[in-house]
């Protein structure tokens, strides 16, 4: 039993320290010009946030394993400094991850983040959306992204995050789709 316990631990935390996204190979995420599927969840002061809230605005829709690791960490402060870039391009951040409002709203005051974080304790936005780790004793939420347009419609998956670029990353490519919807 402590032998699979370890094995366990090493994979998780392999997993949160190398950043990998997803252990299956054929993902049935949201493609790209589907509609986003909605969904409800609390965020980090326990008030429930939905999905179409956001209509009419342009939505970045990441999932992050967990709260206070390195990599969740970096990939948040990077859209913490680019809140106002994001804000300008009529665009919101709301992260996901399977930890508890508890959990969030710790993280958030501990890291400066002043964006939603939603707490989807029962991995059920994270397996519409294609993006759960199952690692046997626990599952997490996969490093996955999914930019969404105004009117709900998925515009831009990422299924393989690097953390340190990727809002920059996101801001680009907002600005290119916004750049073509008004050619």
């Amino acid at each position: 039993m402590k032998t699979i316990l370890v094995v366990a631990a090493v994979l998780l935390l392999s997993a949160l320290a190398f950043g990998i996204h997803s252990l299956r190979a054929d993902s049935k995420a949201p493609a790209v010009g589907t509609n986003a599927p909605d969904f409800t969840l609390n965020s980090q002061e326990s008030k429930p946030v939905s999905l179409h809230d956001f209509k009419g605005k342009w939505v970045v829709l990441y999932f992050y394993p967990k709260d206070f690791t390195s990599g969740c960490t970096v990939e948040a402060h990077n859209f913490q400094r680019d809140l106002a870039q994001y804000e300008q391009k009529n665009a919101v951040i709301v992260g996901v991850s399977v930890q508890d409002e508890d959990s969030h709203q710790k993280f958030c005051t501990k890291e400066g983040l002043n964006f939603k974080l939603l707490a989807d304790t029962k991995h059920s936005v994270s397996e519409q959306y294609d993006s759960v780790i199952n690692l046997g004793v626990a599952k997490l939420s996969a490093r996955h992204t999914f930019l969404i347009d105004p009117d709900g419609v998925v515009r831009k998956v990422y299924l393989d995050v690097k953390p340190d670029q990727h809002s920059a990353e996101v801001l680009a490519a907002l600005t290119e789709l916004q750049g073509s919807a008004s050619k």
